[in-house]
């Protein structure tokens, strides 16, 4: 049997870490899984959250903590990789939002096809379920994937829904030969660095709920969105 590191990358989250990491362990329980590990990396919180990662890892014996000062999940997963020792490592949003049954999917995929490299979860996928999605955050996410497969041909449908997993060694490649950059676009440019090496990525569709109301800006966003293309193109050369 295989072991799995689930990584959770947390900012500040001292309302949702204790519900979320309370939800998955039981989850994890239920399911009879004590095959999987859970790292809690804190990048730079300023409130109480790195004094409740550490209550956790008191409560549960699973449960590892990690503080690093920079902030992004790239970063968080990067440092979360470089301390696993699991078989395959991944992470999920500690809120939650994809449904917990698609960790027994990711598992039997993995189980099933030992030339599987990694399991990428898409929110787009014809057969998944989006459940309190809003027309602003449709929109911001479908320019994105719009605007990578323009530039990058990227085959995936979903580029940045938080749950994600890879075989221990092949995440650890691709990090090394990726940027430094410290937010969530160092995984979209791990994605794309996988499609072009021919990685073997099974789409994993999820049941995706969203808990909270978006105030973000879609031309602002967008913008963002355009000068990390362009800087990641520069990258990829």
């Amino acid at each position: 049997m295989m072991t799995y590191n689930i990584i959770f990358p947390v900012l500040n989250e001292e309302l949702r870490l204790e519900r979320g990491i309370e939800g998955i362990e039981r989850f994890l329980l239920e399911n009879n899984k004590n095959n999987f590990y859970i790292t809690i990396v804190d990048n730079g919180s300023t409130d109480k959250t790195w004094e409740l990662c550490n209550n956790l890892k008191k409560i549960y014996s699973n449960i590892e903590t990690i503080h690093i000062e920079t902030k992004g999940v790239g970063a968080a997963v990067r440092e979360g990789v470089k301390n696993n020792i699991c078989d395959i490592v991944g992470y999920m949003d500690i809120d939650l939002s994809t449904e917990l049954n698609a960790i027994l999917k990711m598992e039997a995929e993995f189980e099933k096809d030992k030339e599987l490299d990694i399991v990428n979860a898409s929110r787009y996928n014809k057969n998944s379920i989006l459940i309190g999605r809003t027309k602003i955050r449709n929109s911001i996410s479908y320019i994105l994937v719009a605007l990578l497969k323009i530039v990058f041909k990227m085959k995936a449908t979903d580029a940045i829904c938080g749950f994600k997993f890879y075989r221990k060694s092949v995440i650890e490649e691709l990090l090394a030969e990726s940027s430094s950059e410290a937010g969530w676009f160092l995984m979209i440019e791990v994605l794309l660095r996988a499609e072009r090496k021919n990685l073997k990525i099974f789409e994993l569709p999820v049941t995706w709920i969203f808990e909270e109301h978006t105030k973000v800006k879609i031309l602002k966003v967008t913008w963002n969105y355009l000068v990390h293309i362009i800087q990641l193109k520069r990258k990829l050369k």
